[in-house]
């Protein structure tokens, strides 16, 4: 940084991931601070870079303070467990799609659940967030993200962002991530609503690039209270390219194998819901322990 001479250090890209580097760069430091907005998703990857701090921070011997951050996504938990098979980058741990918990209850969780392995533990001080409860909206100041530009987006990218492993456009390369959705693979009779996808600040190479892809536009929907599912059901129905819909990606952002082909296999939403219930039970028990608002 010019003004102070300090230097700053990305942990996206090659140091996204816990390694030698990152103990390097942890030589000299007394303490560090974790303060970065999350959105409340497992596969918005704020999470996993906290997992690996702590990790750095335990093995290293130095205290790391959170300072809490209101999740726009408190209100509700949803979706399928995380299976352990299917651990990546994008969902680490065993948790819902949607875990309700704020960053810094998130982070007492990860220690208490012995998640660093090797019997591994940060020392943690978690810096509450003043006059705050589970009840409480939240509208964020800053974008978290080039693609989640308002609270819509916010709201719907738990639930669209499973869109991401197929081949169906959420919007990037446009200005309309995550309140639009659509593919030129979709029956044009249904899907009235068009979109071309263009590389653009948010997106140097968009999914569809160049493509119309035919859709819905969702900025006048209300706010989801859940994961919503008929998108994506209806979108594979209604898809002339079944054999493509899906991709690799698909099952490390769901988290499991059965989603795919639950919805492949034709099962109603309420059936597919039906059969989170008991891992969402469960999390659900753990995540008590752990609850600071």
């Amino acid at each position: 940084m010019q003004k102070t001479g300090l230097e700053i250090i990305s942990l996206h890209g090659k140091k996204r991931k816990y390694g030698e580097l990152l103990n390097e760069d942890l030589k000299g430091i007394d303490i560090m601070i974790f303060d970065i907005q999350d959105v409340g998703v497992r596969f918005y990857t704020h999470i996993s870079t906290l997992h690996y701090v702590m990790k750095a921070c335990a093995e290293n011997n130095i205290p790391l303070i959170v300072l809490d951050r209101p999740n726009p996504n408190i209100n509700y938990v949803d979706g399928p467990v995380l299976e352990l098979v299917n651990k990546s980058f994008v969902g680490m741990h065993k948790v819902p799609i949607v875990y309700g918990m704020t960053i810094g209850e998130y982070a007492t969780m990860i220690n208490g659940e012995n998640w660093l392995g090797n019997n591994l533990f940060c020392e943690l001080e978690i810096i509450k967030i003043k006059n705050y409860d589970r009840k409480s909206t939240y509208s964020l100041p800053i974008k978290p993200s080039p693609n989640l530009p308002n609270d819509k987006s916010i709201n719907f990218y738990p639930s669209l962002c499973l869109f991401e492993g197929t081949n169906v456009s959420v919007g990037r390369g446009t200005n309309e991530q995550f309140t639009i959705y659509g593919s030129p693979f979709f029956d044009t009779k249904i899907y009235k609503y068009r979109f071309t996808p263009k590389p653009n600040s948010g997106s140097s190479s968009p999914k569809n690039d160049g493509l119309i892809c035919y859709g819905e536009q969702l900025s006048s929907v209300n706010n989801f209270d859940k994961i919503e599912l008929k998108y994506l059901i209806n979108g594979y129905k209604n898809s002339s390219n079944k054999d493509q819909f899906f991709n690799s990606f698909f099952i490390k952002l769901s988290g499991t194998q059965k989603l795919k082909d639950q919805i492949i296999n034709n099962l109603t939403e309420k059936e597919i819901r039906s059969s989170w219930s008991k891992g969402l039970l469960n999390f659900k028990k753990i995540r008590s322990k752990y609850l600071l608002y």
